[in-house]
């Protein structure tokens, strides 16, 4: 026999269309129908997803979520995707996605005393690659999805295996048609029927009312039981994707692999909005900074860890929903979701002030006169060279003398620069300095009023170029970009034209971008209207250039260090026009290019076909350069709030914005005099860099690099006290350059700590970590892209464990 699991479901948008007040609302009228169902037809089964609605029925409508909680241990109503909410499947980092399993899945076991088994994102836009490894370690071997359909995304079958880079399987499965029903059920069935051949006699069907909920509808049941007489060899089962996956679980061994990501669906979601993507990256980062420190301060001087870094995660986890953080709702729910992000922010930066004062406040350091004492924190596992700036004058009534030193903790004289002060009065200014700091720790830096000893050479900087000791940049006077950027040591032309200029594209599409593989109809370029020196120092030049397109005007500081090897780029957008696409072009020099993008926890080579793709924190391209083409060059580029990029041919292509009506879906044909809501009007800022390199990107610390422009140093502008701490330290040491620390939180059920590792280049290693303050060395194997989590008693005579993503100690295993 052959057999079709219908799946009861209501797809419940809490924002799209709507606020999400009045998804809220949906919600308890979807699930009050959803319960009704259930006493009326006793072969019913529903099956519903979002730990999110459950936590809203519980706040507001106790006695209904005392019926669903009766439901669920019957058997009848069935929790699948065991995640907060059913996000964007791209765009967040990959720790987000273990927050959404990790609250998710705790919140369902503790208040109904079930976890999920099955993934489902039956309408995100597209799914990254490493999800099977993020799945499989948060309790859930099965996925469900929709999209991208059959015309965008070639399957062996709707049934397959789904494998990550690490080797983690799960079963996936590709709704047929739709995820729910209207008044066609009886069509949808029989589509649904003719693909049983494909799919080893066995497929789920979903019917229901949704996208504003509703559910299966009294029609809908009758109808199944109905046509159930007359399908011959196929039954029609009431049934859950548990039971579907149980099912097919016998000739799991027979289905195809499948290693890639699930793409492309609405690539304009990669850069629409850019307010949200940049509010997303900025509060996943700080979060992660405030509970690293929040971990390092209860252990070092027990500042009591915060109760309130889940409800932190929570806002972002609500905001990463595919309909919010794809940019395609309208105009309305963005003023809810910067409010939600808000409230993220201010818990996590008031978390991580308390932390990093308690810890600098605890240093020991020596009274003197005229010094002014700066505690600089680095939130990397790895040490770090990073530029540091600070206001200075009228600290507390001090003024600052007119000649100064600034000292490392080693009593090192380090260059600095005066640059322009944020605030405009007399007495505060603001210094830049290159700040060196230990792994997971700080460093105290002094300013002093003594006479400088030492003359430090300066970045070279004129209107147009700047020299260090390892590039010469070049802007070209006619055209605004990069005309080239030349690597002295390698004697390699990094450009093979002009780089960095901003063009425009044509870009009619709707908000999600349908019916576009890529935005490459060239409307226009940006023509520079002033170009000229801005800073000139020992620790970097800035050359500033403002172009103009139309009523649009775009700025880039580009900024050289005397130090460091990269150039760097601070971005400001007035933008002004509609229905167009912003891209920076970046034509390479290399040949036999290959090009890799960052994915959640991972990376991924991918065609340079010009075709529009989701990004992490970088891309890469290298190839070979020289006559003999032996030599290996490449460059990665760097952002800090931007997820759209397309490479085509040599030519490195970072979308900056969308500018598509709010909530415009096709078929809709606007009106040419009619006066939309545009999106991303008005000024953003962000910022890039560019890393040339030899060798590979792995070889050039990408990852970590990326990770520096996204979780910047911490500063505690201190005084003098006693204390118990010393005036440098570190709190990790990992003797690996592809192991990196990503999470150092408190457990979510008891008093120990959390530390998650993830390996980066694809390699198996065999690392030691080492956490000498808390008297705690291991040893691990990593295989190549493997995620870890590890559970660190604070008492030292405990075990270490390693758990899963969920932190369920059900499943550890006992390390050191």
């Amino acid at each position: 026999m052959k057999n079709l699991f219908m799946i009861g479901n209501a797809h419940l948008d809490p924002v799209w269309l709507w606020r999400w007040q009045e998804g809220f609302q949906e919600v308890k009228a979807t699930f009050r129908s959803a319960l009704d169902r259930l006493k009326e037809y006793e072969n019913f089964i529903f099956t519903s997803s979002s730990a999110a609605y459950y936590e809203w029925i519980e706040k507001n409508e106790p006695k209904m979520f005392q019926e669903i909680k009766e439901r669920i241990q019957e058997g009848r109503w069935v929790i699948c995707g065991g995640w907060w909410i059913q996000p964007d499947c791209n765009i967040p980092s990959g720790e987000s996605f273990v927050r959404q399993g990790l609250i998710g899945q705790n919140y369902f076991k503790e208040k109904f005393g079930v976890t999920a088994s099955v993934g489902y994102n039956v309408d995100s836009f597209g799914h990254n690659g490493m999800l099977p490894q993020i799945l499989k370690k948060s309790g859930m071997d099965s996925y469900v999805f929709m999209r991208p359909g059959p015309d965008e995304k070639g399957l062996p079958s709707r049934l397959f295996l789904w494998e990550s880079k690490d080797g983690s399987r799960v079963k996936a499965f590709r709704i047929p048609f739709e995820y729910c029903t209207f008044d066609h059920l009886e069509n949808h069935i029989l589509h649904c029927k003719s693909e049983l051949k494909h799919s080893f006699n066995n497929l789920m069907c979903f019917y229901g009312v949704g996208n504003h909920g509703g559910g299966p509808t009294k029609e809908n049941i009758e109808i199944i039981e109905k046509i159930n007489k007359t399908m011959g060899d196929t039954n029609l089962i009431f049934s859950s994707p548990n039971e579907f996956f149980e099912h097919v679980e016998s000739f799991k061994e027979q289905l195809p692999v499948v290693h890639d990501d699930l793409h492309h669906h609405a690539v304009g979601c990669y850069s629409v909005h850019s307010e949200v993507k940049k509010l997303n990256r900025y509060s996943e980062n700080l979060t992660l900074m405030a509970e690293k420190f929040s971990s390092i301060a209860n252990w070092t001087t027990e500042q009591p860890y915060p109760e309130d870094m889940n409800q932190a995660w929570k806002g972002i986890l609500f905001n990463q929903f595919h309909d919010i953080l794809a940019g395609t709702s309208i105009e309305a729910a963005y003023t809810d979701a910067r409010d939600l992000f808000g409230e993220s922010i201010s818990i996590s930066s008031r978390n991580m002030n308390y932390a990093l004062q308690s810890l600098s406040w605890n240093i020991d350091i020596e009274e003197e006169k005229d010094m002014k004492p700066m505690v600089i924190f680095n939130p990397h596992s790895w040490p770090v060279k990073v530029n540091v700036e600070i206001e200075y004058g009228l600290f507390v009534n001090y003024l600052l003398p007119e000649e100064f030193i600034i000292e490392d903790v080693k009593g090192n004289e380090v260059p600095y620069q005066i640059i322009d002060s944020v605030a405009k009065i007399p007495n505060r200014k603001r210094v830049a300095f290159l700040a060196e700091l230990p792994p997971l720790g700080y460093s105290t830096y002094k300013l002093r009023a003594n006479k400088p000893t030492k003359e430090f050479e300066s970045v070279k900087v004129t209107d147009n170029e700047m020299e260090n000791d390892r590039f010469k940049l070049v802007i070209n006077k006619e055209s605004g970009g990069i005309s080239s950027l030349y690597d002295k040591v390698k004697q390699i032309e990094v450009f093979k034209s002009d780089a960095a200029i901003p063009v425009v594209m044509n870009d009619t599409s709707d908000s999600w971008g349908h019916g576009k593989l890529r935005f490459d109809e060239v409307a226009g370029v940006f023509k520079p209207i002033r170009i000229k020196k801005l800073e000139e120092g020992p620790v970097k030049g800035v050359i500033r250039v403002t172009s103009k397109f139309q009523s649009s005007t775009i700025v880039q500081d580009f900024i050289m260090y005397k130090q460091l090897d990269k150039i760097e780029v601070k971005v400001k957008v007035n933008w002004q026009e509609s229905y167009q696409t912003l891209k920076l072009k970046f034509p390479v020099s290399f040949n036999q290019r290959n090009a890799t993008f960052e994915i959640p926890y991972g990376h991924v080579s991918r065609e340079s076909n010009g075709d529009e793709k989701p990004m992490q924190n970088w891309v890469d391209v290298t190839g070979t350069i020289g006559k003999h083409r032996s030599d290996i060059y490449g460059l990665s580029i760097l952002n800090d709030s931007k997820y759209g990029i397309d490479v085509n041919g040599n030519s490195i292509n970072l979308t900056v914005l969308r500018s598509p009506i709010y909530a415009h879906h096709a078929p809709f044909v606007p009106d040419p005099d009619e006066d939309y809501p545009i999106i991303d009007q008005g000024i953003q800022t962000f910022t890039y860099e560019l890393l040339p390199h030899e060798n590979s990107w792995e070889e050039a610390g990408t990852v970590k690099h990326a990770l520096e422009l996204n979780q910047k140093p911490q500063v505690i502008v201190e005084t003098y006290h006693k204390g118990k701490l010393p005036q440098e330290d570190s709190f990790i040491a990992i003797d690996q350059p592809n192991i990196i620390l990503s999470a150092l939180k408190k457990a979510e059920n008891n008093d120990d700590f959390i530390i998650r590792l993830y390996e980066t280049n694809h390699q198996e290693t065999t690392v030691k970590v080492d956490l000498k303050n808390w008297g705690r060395s291991m040893e691990l194997y990593f295989g190549p892209s493997e995620i870890k989590t590890l559970c660190i008693p604070k008492n030292p005579e405990e075990p270490i464990y390693e758990t899963n993503l969920i932190e369920n100690l059900d499943h550890a295993l006992v390390l050191a």
